[in-house]
């Protein structure tokens, strides 16, 4: 029985790669059904992403030749069965929009995961979480705490299995030490306002401003705050009409948008990392 499975690599670029990867697929009873690459020019790397289908090998004995064969390209390489969702733990505090958002595309099948825990600082979502069979942490953070906070969390990530961890308005700035623990595999959503209005009440500084553009991004997670590589962008237009609460109402449906494709396009490993950025094959 054939099982389809998603193979992504980056490696040096020269001549002869897909003809390579295609060969090695073929050799192997591999048919493709979906490809993409990419060569950078200026970084000199090749990036591609495959989708096939193969019976004739499993998951164990496809990694140990795709090992052999990607060693003397130089590659940096993953191979995914595509009927495994991925294990998902979603943070958040008292902004919901996003949580519900991926709540609701998760159970409607939408997207490729399992949302094994939701963990927050705060109480608000706890019922939530119940309506939807989800197991809700509540782990309070201090200045004080937040070495002990950030262990307990750490540990549920672990103890889920969990690929991805989704800070869904999670309004907590997490440490070196977790950013590390986490790199690769951790994404957050913002409004784009940054750096022009930072701090509290975005939306009332830019609405004060008269802004015309609303915006939302989603990064991957990084010790320099909210300068992870940028993973997908969205803005909505806006004008003189526009009060703080319609602001406030376009930015969270942005924002929950936004993250819905980002966290889509992760876990179906259409995101490589290239440096500070990222190559998206949709």
């Amino acid at each position: 029985m054939n099982q389809a499975y998603i193979l992504t690599l980056s490696c040096p670029d020269k001549l002869g790669l897909v003809h390579a990867v295609s060969g090695f697929l073929l050799e192997h009873g591999g048919n493709i059904e979906e490809a993409a690459q990419y060569n950078d020019h200026a970084t000199g790397l090749f990036f591609m992403r495959v989708q096939f289908a193969c019976g004739a090998h499993d998951h164990a004995a496809l990694k140990t030749q795709l090992a052999a064969f990607a060693g003397p390209h130089g590659m940096l390489w993953q191979l995914h069965p595509v009927s495994e969702p991925m294990k998902t733990v979603i943070m958040v505090s008292r902004e919901g929009h996003c949580l519900n958002d991926l709540l609701f595309r998760w159970k409607s099948g939408l997207l490729p995961v399992h949302i094994a825990a939701i963990i927050s600082n705060h109480r608000d979502f706890y019922q939530l979480a119940a309506s939807y069979n989800v197991p809700f942490h509540h782990i309070p953070v201090t200045a004080a705490t937040k070495a002990q906070a950030e262990a307990r969390q750490f540990e549920i990530i672990e103890s889920e299995g969990a690929e991805l961890v989704v800070l869904a308005r999670y309004m907590q700035v997490l440490s070196d030490d977790l950013c590390r623990k986490l790199q690769g595999r951790a994404i957050n959503i913002h409004h784009s306002f940054l750096p022009s209005f930072k701090g509290a009440k975005p939306y009332y500084q830019a609405h004060d401003r008269g802004v015309k553009l609303i915006g939302a991004t989603a990064h991957y997670v990084t010790a320099d705050l909210d300068e992870g590589p940028i993973i997908e962008q969205d803005v909505a237009r806006a004008d003189h009409s526009k009060t703080v609460e319609d602001l406030t109402t376009m930015g969270r449906d942005t924002e929950s948008q936004v993250l819905a494709r980002a966290v889509k396009w992760h876990t179906e490993h259409r995101v490589l990392l290239n440096g500070h950025k990222t190559v998206i094959f949709r």
